[in-house]
């Protein structure tokens, strides 16, 4: 592996070699603050810069990236770590190989209260004990009103990681509670109508609800798993092998906006970058909590990052793997090396030689 690394005060842009654009890749997203690799490398001509003519798509769900991507009307996009498994075993009728380029972050999630239910639990430290929530859902379920927390996606990193604090409180998460699925920007909407007790979602959405007054931030996805995969960028069945040049040059973009955006003098205008493009509704505020590493003004332990998650690691998605099996998600028959099949390293070396970056190191 190259060892050295690039001067980094120098453009980003300039790590990548230029070639003869081919044709658009339609790159799709959500609106979520662990989008910003792909805003930055379109702001910051990072794509334009490798030669690649580049349509970002903004979605209005999971479902929807999942089913353009899947069928064709997308050539990549940010899926949620687990999602690629989920293609790979045809849950839900939806079937396909994708081929996962890169991580596009760590962490970056939020696990957020209403009012009325922190309120039961009581004053409590951050991140919230599970044991302190299971026995506020207890009393709630007693009496007739079970707990209802909305995840983003049935196969999200949201999800299972919530499933697996809630489990280590004693809770069995799909009889002590009702779990529903909201898309992203619904999440605090949902929350005020009194729809949903919580939820589970990237940022800004837990932040914007705790400036909203409707609810507080009771701990982080970080909290739960350090440093874990969040999105990934995944390009479509067969795009790698018929175009592998565009493949590995949006790559090596992405990776040098991962760069840029971990760099701390450019947090200002990564947030305004993204206020513009994806939040000109929320406050300043809300947008740079994740990359201040704050929630609701408190530090987290381990806040969103970018740069160190672009190495895409069979063996940590193995974890949402097991998480699938373990509630019951995956067919029996799925065997691990096709569920694991999508995760592939070759296109992030190819890339990453490129810039000169050298592999990040493995988190503990």
């Amino acid at each position: 592996m190259p060892s050295e690394t690039v001067d980094p005060e120098s453009p980003p842009a300039r790590a990548v070699s230029r070639r003869p654009a081919l044709r658009t890749l339609r790159l799709g997203f959500l609106q979520l603050t662990d989008a910003a690799p792909l805003l930055v490398a379109e702001e910051l001509g990072l794509f334009d810069g490798v030669g690649l003519r580049v349509s970002l798509s903004a979605e209005t769900a999971w479902a929807a990236v999942r089913d353009k991507l899947a069928f064709g009307a997308l050539d990549a996009a940010q899926l949620l770590g687990p999602m690629p498994i989920a293609l790979a075993a045809g849950l839900d009728g939806v079937k396909a190989q994708v081929t996962v380029g890169a991580g596009l972050g760590a962490n970056g999630n939020t696990l957020t209260l209403s009012r009325p239910l922190a309120e039961e639990i009581g004053r409590f430290p951050r991140p919230l004990p599970a044991a302190s929530f299971a026995a506020a859902a207890r009393r709630r379920a007693d009496a007739g009103r079970p707990v209802t927390l909305a995840v983003v996606f049935p196969y999200s990193s949201h999800n299972y990681l919530l499933r697996w604090w809630l489990a280590s409180g004693g809770l069995d998460p799909d009889r002590d509670l009702r779990l529903v699925t909201v898309p992203p920007p619904l999440c605090a909407r949902r929350l005020a109508d009194g729809a949903i007790d919580g939820f589970c979602a990237g940022e800004p959405w837990g932040s914007h609800a705790a400036s909203l007054g409707i609810g507080t931030i009771a701990l982080s996805s970080g909290d739960i798993w350090p440093n874990h995969p969040e999105k990934v960028l995944a390009f479509a069945a067969g795009y790698a092998l018929q175009d592998p040049e565009s493949a590995t040059a949006c790559t090596a973009a992405v990776i040098a906006a991962t760069r840029w955006l971990d760099a701390p003098e450019n947090t200002r205008e990564a947030v305004a970058i993204l206020r513009r493009r994806l939040f000109p509704a929320l406050d300043a505020a809300e947008v740079a909590a994740a990359f201040d590493g704050t929630a609701e003004g408190i530090p987290q332990a381990a806040p969103m990052r970018f740069r160190t998650a672009t190495l895409p690691r069979r063996d940590q998605a193995a974890w949402w793997l097991r998480q699938m099996r373990r509630w019951g998600h995956l067919p029996a028959g799925i065997a691990d090396s096709t569920a694991l099949a999508p995760w592939r390293q070759d296109i992030w070396r190819a890339a990453a030689a490129r810039l000169r970056e050298v592999e990040p190191p493995a988190p503990s």
